[in-house]
């Protein structure tokens, strides 16, 4: 297991703009799974053959979270989500990459360029297999889904062990209407429940977040308290939102 470690260069935070952001990162060859289950404690994250941590000076707003997924109970609101997606169909398979995918990552991406803002300088076969489907090993999964026969989302992620880790979601905007990011991460709530899974990682939360703090209503979570290295023992919490919990 060949590892490369470096920096990213400083530059303004993407979800908080009168920050800078900087993230340490590891490229590592045919990562195993136990390895990467310990980085995933840690509040690593994956994408491709390239593990990251937020590593900002002054600033700690990204916070690891990770959903108790025996714990997790769908409420009222979300079997409705199911209920008007029960048309659906969804499939779960190792990723790859096709044109298909590709004009709809396309399409997401030049939506949230309108609506929020994001870089976004269009993408190939290549750059898509880099991110998402390089690295796989034996613990990278995609689900796909679809309305009739039209691709309409792809969510990438991880199954390790005893835990999920959410790598990331893009979706046809045409379908606002059936709450396909919300449908996503309950899709692999259940899909970790049927597993017997422990933990479902869903990324990085930023409390109050107009963009990074809806992860706040999947409970209970518990968030990584301290900023752990390789030889530090991680320490995970209960998130208590009536004491602010952290």
């Amino acid at each position: 297991m060949r590892i490369v470690e470096f920096y990213s260069d400083q530059k303004t935070c993407s979800y908080i703009e009168t920050k800078k952001s900087q993230f340490q990162y590891m490229y590592i060859e045919e990562c195993r799974t136990y390895f990467y289950k310990g980085l995933l404690q840690r509040g690593w994250r994956r994408f491709g053959k390239y593990f990251f941590v937020p590593v900002c000076q002054g600033c700690t707003d990204c916070i690891s979270i990770r959903q108790l997924v025996n714990e997790f109970e769908f409420t009222k609101n979300h079997k409705r989500v199911f209920k008007k997606n029960q048309s659906l169909k969804i499939l779960l398979s190792r990723p790859s990459v096709d044109n298909l995918k590709l004009a709809l990552y396309d399409k997401y991406h030049r939506k949230m360029m309108e609506k929020k803002g994001w870089d976004y300088r269009g993408i190939d076969l290549d750059s898509y297999a880099d991110m998402f489907v390089e690295g796989e090993m034996d613990f990278g999964f995609e689900l796909s889904y679809y309305f009739d026969d039209r691709l309409i989302g792809v969510g990438l992620l991880d199954i390790l062990l005893d835990s999920m880790s959410s790598i990331y979601f893009f979706y046809d905007h045409d379908f606002l209407d059936l709450s396909l990011g919300t449908l996503n991460i309950l899709t692999q709530i259940k899909i970790a429940k049927e597993r017997g899974l422990k933990y479902f990682y869903p990324g990085y939360w930023i409390k109050d977040h107009y963009c990074m703090g809806y992860k706040e209503r999947f409970k209970p979570f518990e968030f990584l308290k301290n900023a752990p290295d390789l030889f530090d023992e991680p320490c995970w919490k209960i998130y208590q939102k009536e004491n602010n919990g952290i």
